[in-house]
């Protein structure tokens, strides 16, 4: 029997900014990702991380993150976040009119190295006047920290070093922050040890998800979070996204699959499944490739086939 589960959660869509970032076919047309941002924001999703205002050279398919920001529709009750890696991009997000702007790091210094070509301790500092701007602005700022769950280069962070990390921003008064499964390594035990760790060690402090489904264990390190305390998880339209330092890595855990898990397990998200498809559906003709989504792939389980007709019996396996 499955315990400590809470009524409902939010689910946070990275479709447009985590998946479209990793595409490398064409550039997908500024007007399809403010249509598929309008779509994931009608389907009841309350946040959703538009854009990143990284350098275009480092990301080519988000150089529009400017004019997707301002093509948007805005709905009342939905946040729309945008990721941020220094002050130009945070200057640019506010001046986008982000609501909130999220920071990214990662946890070990190897991944730091091949991702951002420095020390994770060099990118902390960056942040600082990040942090300073978005004060100034009046606009939230939250953390999140890659490779927090398993780095492909050092293996899985001892404890310590995430505390080290996010007790840069809760020094800085920072209370909301994310932990990601980057390579899609974790396991339960060690989804459940961390987030309980984390959680304990700053009180204050709400924590999400942010998993990718690399070897299949993303539902499985969703139920340790639930026991954690976690309420917030990450997903990903389709399954889309990625880490280019993991061989092999896949996406996140595609958005359709969190909600059709938890409606299972009877806990809210406000959220409209069937909805989610039709975006997986329309999502899988933009970027001209099948998506990593069993419910896309299967249906809910709830889909019968209807009656049975009579015939010659078959044995299946």
């Amino acid at each position: 029997m499955l315990a400590n589960l809470p009524k409902a959660v939010t689910i946070v869509d990275v479709t447009t900014r985590d998946g479209f970032q990793m595409e490398t076919g064409p550039f997908i047309p500024t007007a399809a990702k403010i249509e598929i941002v309008n779509r994931i924001a009608r389907s009841g999703i309350p946040e959703i991380q538009v854009t990143s205002f990284v350098h275009p050279r480092a990301v080519p398919q988000l150089a529009d993150a400017a004019e997707v920001f301002q093509g948007i529709d805005r709905l009342p009750g939905v946040k729309y976040r945008a990721l941020v890696p220094n002050a130009v991009g945070a200057e640019r997000a506010l001046a986008a009119g982000a609501d909130e702007l999220n920071l990214m790091v990662s946890v070990t210094d190897s991944h730091s190295l091949a991702n951002a070509n420095r020390t994770t301790a060099d990118a902390l500092a960056l942040l600082e006047p990040v942090l300073e701007l978005a004060e100034r602005a009046g606009v939230p700022a939250t953390a999140g920290g890659a490779t927090g769950l398993g780095c492909p280069f050092e293996g899985f962070p001892p404890v310590e070093r995430l505390y080290e990390v996010y007790g840069f921003f809760y020094e800085r008064g920072v209370r909301k922050m994310s932990v990601a499964d980057t390579a899609g390594m974790a396991n339960p035990l060690l989804v459940y040890d961390r987030l309980s760790r984390l959680r304990e060690r700053f009180p204050e402090a709400s924590f999400a998800l942010h998993l990718h489904d690399t070897r299949r264990m993303a539902t499985a390190n969703i139920l340790a979070g639930l026991e954690a305390g976690v309420t917030e998880y990450d997903g990903a339209v389709g399954g889309l996204g990625g880490c280019p330092y993991s061989p092999g890595a896949t996406g996140n855990i595609a958005t359709e699959e969190l909600v059709h898990f938890f409606d299972a397990l009877g806990i809210s998200t406000g959220v409209d499944l069937d909805a989610l498809l039709t975006i997986a559906r329309r999502l899988r003709e933009i970027v001209g490739h099948e998506l990593d989504s069993a419910i896309l792939r299967a249906g809910k389980s709830t889909d019968l086939l209807g009656p049975r007709t009579t015939g010659q019996t078959k044995l299946v396996s």
